[in-house]
């Protein structure tokens, strides 16, 4: 029988690209490992994201880094319809295709998967891909095997060059809305409302407003060079540090200020108090900091912070809506790794609503949907701000009467609710923080965190640990949990909960605590108990 031109295709060029020996898993949004091991599997997410686009009729997306990772790594991240990442639906097909051993048996998981999906291989001509990559010199290479995949199906591609992974995500977006997506779009678009929200101008009587970036010698420097021009109107000046002449994420961005807690080397000038913020690799992330002291310490403002001073914000906006509108629903998604003292002040002084899920990014975006106002920032700095579509459009209708509706609606414009966006983060804290009258210091005092440890155990076997109530508590083994429970006790105030790793026999094991010391007693605790029982 004569096979469909499609499977000779796609046979055709996957031999060229062969599996490497190891074994890859999807992740949160895709893969990610040594670059020099990639080329099969971001060739076969470029078969699958083919596939997305025939299924859906619409655009999709794929963007080639590794985020945090070091220089040597890279990854590929997957865009749905939607702009957010790709449906957890479609995570197993991802790891299928990624670990055939040979070309025919993908040919024949493709094939399975399009009888199964009722995808019509005829109209190929309706589907697209948008194509990017950030700064890594693995990126371009790796962009041309996505390109290969996407191809031998038929499909065609639009490269975007190099690009923010989250403007990847609002290009897809956008295209499927029939609205305007490019880059200068982008600018355009988040600028503008930012420059309603700040107006008539964001200076003081102490003139301009300087904010010190760290880029995280990333493709977010070049982004957020282009930024500064429509920006610089508002009087926010951004002053740009490790723009790319030292080593991606090499001593430097939003990972490194959050575990090291210190100033990076080419930021050693900044001033005691001074506001400063740091983005990751590919600008998902964004945490806030400022010079503690003149050895270098300093003050981490975190996702927790990030949420809370957010939510204050909405809170303000949302009492200040006519009728019925004040009791629109605000809700803050968290993890267990979430500090208890931003909980605290979430439930207690802002009287919001918090939900927990488990960890992963796109547990917590999943979560955000269910409010009219869906907030939510990991620790890490990856967050952002969805809004219900009905809430949107009752804003429409009274906005020329309410100046809070006027902002909810600027500030829907100003946030990439298709993912965390570190560069409208930053322009959202900003405008949260002039509206609120905070400087990064009085920021930082809403709330103290509680000490807390993370400790990684390793254990002959992680699936013998089940977790529920969102990884808050252990149901198997049971006598873990007792175990966990009899420790915390001794220290009232105190929690812990362990987790196993998803992709390696260790046990991750977190604590909190009223102070360090019995923060440290409780995790070393558990660790023993872990390895009792596990070990």
């Amino acid at each position: 029988m004569e096979l469909p031109s499609w499977s000779v295709a796609l046979q055709k060029a996957s031999t060229k690209r062969p599996k490497p020996e190891c074994k890859l898993s999807y992740g949160t949004a895709g893969f990610r490992t040594n670059a020099n091991l990639l080329q099969s599997t971001v060739f076969r997410c470029g078969v699958l994201m083919a596939l997305r686009s025939l299924k859906t009729s619409s655009v999709t997306g794929i963007c080639i880094t590794a985020s945090h990772n070091p220089a040597p790594d890279n990854g590929v991240k997957l865009v749905d319809p939607s702009g957010e990442m790709l449906s957890q639906d479609y995570e197993g097909i991802a790891d299928e295709m990624a670990n055939a051993e040979t070309s025919e048996e993908l040919v024949g998981i493709v094939k399975r998967f399009i009888e199964t999906e009722g995808i019509q291989m005829g109209q190929a001509e309706g589907g697209k891909v948008l194509l990017a990559f950030d700064t890594r010199p693995s990126g371009g290479p790796l962009a041309e095997a996505a390109a290969a995949g996407i191809e031998s199906l038929g499909v065609s591609v639009e490269l975007l060059g190099m690009m923010t992974t989250p403007q990847l995500h609002w290009a897809v977006m956008r295209r499927n809305q029939g609205l305007r997506s490019s880059e200068d779009a982008y600018y355009e678009h988040i600028a503008g409302a930012f420059g309603r929200l700040c107006c008539p101008t964001f200076s003081n009587e102490q003139g301009r407003r300087r904010l010190h970036v760290d880029c995280a010698n990333g493709v977010g420097a070049l982004k957020l060079e282009k930024l500064k021009a429509h920006v610089m109107q508002t009087g926010l000046e951004f002053c740009l540090h490790n723009t790319g002449d030292g080593v991606l994420n090499g001593k430097c961005g939003s990972d490194f200020i959050q575990k090291e807690r210190t100033v990076p080397e080419a930021m050693r000038h900044l001033a005691v108090g001074e506001a400063a913020c740091a983005v990751d690799g590919d600008a998902d992330r964004l945490v806030y900091f400022y010079r503690q002291n003149v050895e270098g310490g300093v003050v981490l403002l975190d996702g927790d912070k990030i949420a809370a001073l957010v939510a204050g914000l909405f809170k303000e906006l949302v009492a200040a809506l006519p009728g019925d509108l004040s009791r629109t629903s605000i809700g803050v998604v968290q993890t267990a790794y979430a500090n208890g003292s931003s909980t605290s002040y979430l439930v207690q002084e802002l009287q919001c609503q918090v939900m927990v899920t488990p960890t992963g990014v796109k547990h917590l975006h999943r979560a955000a949907h269910q409010f009219d106002i869906g907030i939510y920032f990991e620790a890490n700095g990856h967050g952002t701000v969805l809004f219900r579509g009905s809430f949107l459009d009752a804003l429409r209708g009274v906005q020329d009467a309410s100046a809070a509706a006027s902002e909810i609606l600027a500030l829907n414009d100003l946030i990439n609710s298709a993912v965390g966006d570190a560069i409208s983060d930053i322009l959202l804290v900003e405008v949260a923080l002039k509206r609120r009258r905070m400087d990064v210091i009085e920021w930082h005092t809403i709330y103290s965190d509680l000490p807390s440890r993370q400790l990684a155990c390793p254990v002959k076997n992680r699936f013998a640990i089940v977790t529920e109530d969102s990884e808050r508590r252990v149901s198997e083994p049971r006598e873990l949990q007792l175990a966990i429970d009899s420790i915390v006790s001794q220290f009232p105030g105190s929690r812990s909960f362990v987790r196993p790793s998803g992709t390696e026999d260790i046990v991750r094991i977190y604590a909190e605590a009223s102070d360090a010391s019995q923060a440290d007693e409780v995790a070393n605790g558990v660790r023993q108990a872990v390895m009792d029982l596990l070990a």
